[in-house]
């Protein structure tokens, strides 16, 4: 009996990582393996880490600007034994763990082509468009001829930035860190990509990969619901987590963000669309339309959008 309750558990993982199989070998099947997540997003993971030590680093330290997800690994790493003095690879050694662990249970091919390394990239890019437009269309960017407002001739410009599905703990930032704000400049701009890059990780590692597969468990082992039932709650549950985890610290209780309602709305439906492609396409192509979602916003906030 405990030995089939294993076995059910193992499933549920396998299930819970790769909803979808695809045939043999073929570009859908080999992108969505674990080994393949691990190599396509090893150069993102290790821009991340460095970027968080060497990027402006009077920004980074004046403003501990870091990724939510990332210090909530960090933490739980740190009451399981690590240093202080790994602590800043702690999260990535998890990920590498959580990938290598998910590719022996899932028993696929340890291969990596690395001609699929482009298409997976333009992939991710493709899959982040809708959310970006959507997010325009929640900020007024986009609207009907009839309802856009003039003044003087012309459109009126509407002063508010589109949505970024990136989580930041941050302390009071210095009066130089404020005033370099006002005016983003390349240091500015690139600390945001990093931190766009480990959203799209960790975010997805904890939310998408890590919660999604416990939903599963918790849905189908302890409250006994079918297959079917337990995905439904578990995307709807963890892309809520996901939209106040933007708001809130769970663990301290901080507000990170403060709330408001269409953030929120999107931010939910983003959870869900992250869910849907991670079910289809798997953790790496989920992680990197996060990413790469993040890093689109940060450019046309940057240089096209409130101006």
């Amino acid at each position: 009996m405990k030995a089939r309750k294993s076995r059910n558990k193992d499933k549920n993982i396998r299930d819970a990582s790769q909803l979808f199989n695809f045939a043999r070998d073929s570009y859908l099947e080999r992108t969505s393996r674990p080994f393949y997540a691990l190599i396509f997003l090893l150069p993102f993971i290790i821009f991340y880490e460095l970027g968080t030590i060497f990027i402006n680093t009077d920004l980074l330290n004046q403003s501990q600007v870091r990724v939510v997800a990332f210090v909530w690994l960090q933490r739980f790493l740190g009451y399981l034994g690590f240093g202080d003095k790994f602590a800043w690879a702690a999260p990535a050694l998890a990920v590498v763990i959580i990938l290598v662990a998910l590719q022996i249970v899932s028993r696929k091919q340890w291969y990596f082509g690395y001609k699929d390394v482009l298409p997976m990239s333009v992939e991710c890019i493709l899959l982040a468009v809708p959310l970006v437009v959507l997010s325009l269309f929640l900020n007024g960017y986009i609207q009907p001829k009839n309802d856009i407002k003039q003044l003087d001739g012309s459109r009126l410009q509407v002063q508010t930035q589109l949505i970024q599905c990136s989580s930041e703990m941050e302390a009071e930032p210095s009066p130089a860190v404020e005033d370099s704000r006002q005016s983003p400049g390349r240091q500015e701009l690139l600390a945001a990509v990093v931190t766009s890059i480990g959203a799209g990780i960790y975010e997805e590692l904890v939310f998408r990969l890590i919660l999604i597969c416990l939903l599963m468990i918790l849905f189908q082992d302890g409250f006994r619901l079918d297959r079917k039932n337990a995905i439904i709650f578990s995307v709807l549950v963890s892309a809520v987590m996901f939209s106040a985890h933007h708001h809130i610290d769970f663990f301290s209780g901080q507000m990170t963000e403060p709330f408001n309602m269409t953030a929120f709305g999107f931010r939910t439906l983003a959870g869900i669309y992250f869910a849907v492609v991670f079910a289809v396409r798997g953790f790496a192509i989920t992680a990197g339309t996060h990413a790469f979602y993040d890093i689109i916003v940060v450019f046309l906030n940057t240089y096209f959008l409130n101006q």
